[in-house]
């Protein structure tokens, strides 16, 4: 399978967690790492416009195309068991929790939750502990430039 992730030119060659624990996001709480990516190119460009303005945009982006093994195991998180809430903006303790359970427990290297952002869509949370990891690899990376409309 391949997953997609938007990254600033700094960060692009690194899969660490480490970016998403330093505040927490909508699936970790600070402190806990995971990695965010997305099922499709436009779903991750959608996960990064609705933290930024034009005015704040800069153009130093990457995509990458990230390979995961057939063989890593993927726990995938239907809504109906997902918390209240967990498409809300701001999110909720809630859905730290179930993510961060997913790295404490450490049985599955990617958790599949539905995008709150583009309903139907899906992204896919990297456990950068599980044993898999080692296999997950990014297989090709190149400047994205956003197209000013988007804003």
């Amino acid at each position: 399978m391949e997953v997609f992730r938007l990254s600033k030119t700094k960060y692009k060659s690194t899969l660490s967690g480490k970016g998403a624990s330093r505040y927490g996001a909508r699936w970790n709480s600070q402190g806990t790492e995971l990695i965010y990516t997305a099922s499709s190119r436009a779903l991750a460009m959608a996960e990064v416009v609705v933290h930024i303005s034009a005015e704040t945009l800069a153009n130093d982006y990457y995509m990458l195309v990230i390979y995961v093994p057939d063989t890593t195991p993927i726990r995938s998180a239907s809504p109906e068991e997902l918390p209240n809430g967990w498409n809300r903006f701001p999110y909720t303790p809630g859905t730290q929790f179930f993510g961060d359970r997913l790295i404490s427990e450490n049985r599955y290297g990617i958790l599949k939750v539905p995008s709150a952002v583009v309903k139907g869509d899906f992204n896919f949370l990297i456990n950068p502990f599980h044993h898999s990891f080692k296999y997950i690899k990014i297989i090709d990376e190149e400047p994205f430039l956003f197209d000013q409309r988007v804003f």
